[in-house]
């Protein structure tokens, strides 16, 4: 791995996803929730990469409306290394302002791109592969992408098939060139991808120097290159304060359609370490700590006010008054301070349909 001092990492946490509504919603996205303990899946994200870079070389881009709560989450992070996005303008302006951001600090600074609101329950792995992708990506002009081996034929993520087999790096892992990207695929076609041992999925997480990132815009995105080069040359004030415009101006579009689909020097080395991106309560459950009747019990609160008597394999997410449960199995049960949401855990995707029904009939108030 480079020297610590060159290695940075950039958690995206802007995002204002709802798939965990009612918990998660516009104003507490679900990456400032405890779903899997006592911390956020914002703090669990720093603490996990802090085991790969100082403090002071975290950055995080986020919404700005999210500022505040991340600074009482996480002081350990230099303020101004949390840099507040004036619009949403997906993953490719936010991947590389914050690129740009660790060059303002190191013009060699190589960059390990992390999600704030994702589940890995194999730290010890997720470390030593990162430390192998800063390394190559360090040393060659590769951009990295770690894809992760999948476990099922999963039609909500998409996939990445691995080409040439160029060499093995640290510890026996492998590194492929890219072949090729393919957005959510149907059933068959995932069932068929996994078959061949040569998918994986993409999570975003890709690693690479500033440098090689900035070189990609260029060549594939040449109008935001324009528009965000001076950036890398900014004091951290002067940096901070040319986003609105640089916002106003720039298109909406994911790191994948920008650059990752279009790169030739684009390579993947796979990671198995657990990884999910809790997509729904369903999902919350399954990782989940159980008691003996297979009840998951999660609060936001120290304290947990649940009893469950006679009911078996159910989710309940308490906000700090009891919740009594009595001959009822496989449900999940959602309690907030204006909302409470009950459902069928096994319909626990159609959550969007409800949230799809708030939007139509107009009210925000409960988004």
């Amino acid at each position: 791995m480079p020297n610590n001092n060159h290695t940075y990492a950039v958690i995206l946490a802007g995002g204002g996803g709802t798939r965990l509504w009612p918990k998660s919603r516009t104003e507490t996205p679900k990456q400032f929730l405890k779903i899997t303990g006592n911390k956020t899946m914002m703090q669990v994200t720093a603490a996990r990469v802090a085991k790969l870079v100082p403090w002071e070389n975290i950055i995080v881009v986020t919404n700005k409306r999210y500022s505040e709560q991340l600074k009482k989450q996480l002081p350990e992070i230099p303020e101004e290394n949390i840099i507040e996005e004036p619009q949403k303008k997906d993953t490719a302006l936010a991947m590389l302002v914050g690129a740009l951001y660790a060059k303002t600090l190191d013009p060699e600074a190589v960059i390990i791109n992390a999600a704030s609101d994702h589940v890995l329950l194999n730290d010890q792995e997720y470390i030593r592969v990162m430390k192998a992708a800063a390394q190559v990506a360090a040393e060659n002009n590769y951009l990295v992408a770690v894809g992760i081996t999948p476990t099922n034929p999963d039609t909500a993520f998409g996939y990445i098939k691995a080409g040439e087999d160029l060499k093995k790096i640290n510890s026996g892992l492998s590194l492929f060139q890219v072949d090729s990207f393919t957005e959510k695929p149907n059933q068959a076609t995932a069932q068929a991808y996994i078959s061949t041992g040569k998918y994986f999925w993409n999570a975003n997480m890709y690693v690479w120097s500033a440098e090689n990132l900035q070189k990609a815009f260029a060549k594939h995105m040449p109008e935001m290159h324009e528009l965000t080069r001076k950036l890398a040359n900014m004091e951290s004030n002067e940096f901070h304060e040319a986003l609105a415009d640089i916002y106003e101006q720039a298109p909406k579009i994911s790191i994948d359609y920008a650059i990752s689909e279009k790169a030739d020097n684009l390579v993947l080395i796979p990671g198995d370490f657990g990884w999910d991106d809790v997509g729904s309560w369903d999902t919350v459950y399954d990782l989940g700590k159980k008691d003996l009747n297979g009840n998951v019990i999660i609060s936001d609160k120290d304290q947990v006010h649940t009893i469950a008597t006679q009911s078996q394999n159910n989710l309940v997410h308490t906000n700090n008054r009891l919740i009594a449960l009595l001959g009822v199995d496989d449900m999940i049960v959602i309690d907030t301070d204006e909302i409470i949401l009950i459902a069928d855990k096994s319909r626990s995707q159609d959550v969007k349909k409800i949230v799809n029904r708030l939007k139509e009939e107009d009210k925000k108030e409960y988004l």
